[in-house]
């Protein structure tokens, strides 16, 4: 007997939808905003890719390990294509239909996708996220009669936050200043990078799960950096023991179904030296100058401008590592960044109402002098109609954050 084995299929296994992040509406109205930048370009369908996109539009995020998936979106249609070591869990994580490809034959997957969008179509898809040999797949099996460059339209949308992600990013900002007093408890002299870590991470899962008892729950992480592992924003932690004294960086990450919030504050281990009191004070002075300039009609690259001037005024702007700040919402440390609303130099954007962006100067210097270390705050805006809301509440600077 010979088992017919298909290239795909249809498996909505358990009969009913799961809780997705937000209500359908939103979905519905993402998805709008989504087919009006496909009527504006004429296109008959759009292939994302990326975790992000079909977070944001299916509510469905997918787990790779190495495989490809897809949402595909038409006038009428919102497919997800999942991989069938999934089962039945991306259909009850999409707002809508789901189809399964199989891995019998190679390039199901791609023939799945091929099965919604037809061939000979206009075609979007996301540049930034294809590879080559994926793009050259694209051209073979939907054999489109144009294509565009979908991403940058997608991030402009997502980067303007309806009224239900603001409410969830501030549960978010909120649960990282659970996971920050957890992290300031535990500090102490003798105590492990890891060990201060684990404390923050554990109290702010906890959270989520009160807060969102339906949720799916992964990705929520925890960097917290000591002595000279803290001269970089992303150094991974260590097992390194406090010692009396030392420069810390804490940084709390909660993921709530695919939306990222953080909480980042200097602290020092019982005391802290005058030279490195000095560039602290400066870090957040200019941090809350920083704030101060955020609002309706300023550009990013204004902002930035103000802050580079206010940091060369102290002869410090030799030490600023990156970027003053960027926008929040469907992203993590691994797929998602909202490039356009970055506070860069070379970032013209202009902020808006409903944009949701953080303040993080961050200093750093270098282990051979006075004051040696990582300096960050950071705290989440919210832009309102005349100037912004910090949504962050655990406090910054040397009055609260000299513990242990």
């Amino acid at each position: 007997m010979t088992l017919i084995r298909p290239e795909m299929y249809r498996y909505h296994n358990g009969g009913r939808k799961d809780a997705l992040p937000f209500a359908d509406e939103e979905y519905h109205d993402r998805l709008a905003g989504l087919r009006d930048i496909m009527e504006m370009h004429s296109l008959d369908a759009v292939v994302l890719t990326s975790m992000h996109n079909i977070a944001y539009y299916s509510g469905f995020l997918y787990c790779s390990f190495g495989r490809p998936y897809a949402c595909v979106v038409t006038k009428d249609k919102c497919v997800t294509i999942s991989a069938g070591i999934d089962a039945g869990q991306p259909w009850r994580r999409s707002i809508e239909d789901n189809i399964t490809y199989t891995d019998w034959k190679r390039d199901n997957y791609w023939r799945a996708v091929a099965s919604v969008t037809g061939e000979g179509k206009a075609i979007g898809c996301e540049a930034d996220h294809l590879t080559m040999e994926r793009a050259e797949k694209l051209n073979a099996f939907l054999k489109p009669k144009r294509g565009m460059d979908i991403a940058p339209a997608t991030m402009e949308q997502r980067m303007r936050k309806s009224a239900a992600e603001i409410v969830m990013i501030k549960h978010g900002a909120n649960v990282a200043d659970v996971g920050g007093y957890a992290i300031r408890e535990a500090i102490r002299e003798g105590a492990t990078e890891l060990e201060v870590s684990i404390a923050g991470r554990d109290a702010m899962e906890r959270e989520i799960a009160k807060r969102f008892p339906d949720a799916e729950y992964r990705d929520t992480w925890v960097w917290f950096q000591s002595g000279l592992n803290t001269d970089g924003a992303h150094n991974p932690v260590t097992n390194r023991k406090l010692q009396r004294g030392d420069i810390l960086s804490l940084n709390c990450f909660p993921m709530i179904s695919g939306y990222y919030t953080a909480l980042e504050r200097t602290l020092f281990v019982g005391e802290c030296d005058p030279a490195s009191l000095k560039i602290w004070e400066a870090n957040v002075a200019a941090h809350e100058y920083g704030m101060s300039l955020l609002k309706p009609g300023v550009s990013c690259a204004e902002v930035t401008l103000k802050i580079n001037e206010f940091f060369a005024e102290r002869d410090m702007l030799q030490y600023r590592t990156f970027g003053y700040g960027h926008s929040f919402g469907v992203l993590s440390h691994y797929y998602g960044r909202e490039a356009g609303l970055e506070l860069r130099e070379d970032i013209d954007t202009v902020l808006e109402p409903g944009m949701v962006i953080s303040m993080e100067p961050m200093l750093t210097i270098a282990n051979d002098q006075p004051g040696a270390g990582g300096y960050r705050e950071h705290d989440i805006l919210v832009i309102t109609e005349d100037g912004n809301e910090n949504i962050t509440g655990y406090p910054y600077g040397p009055g609260f954050n000299i513990v242990g």
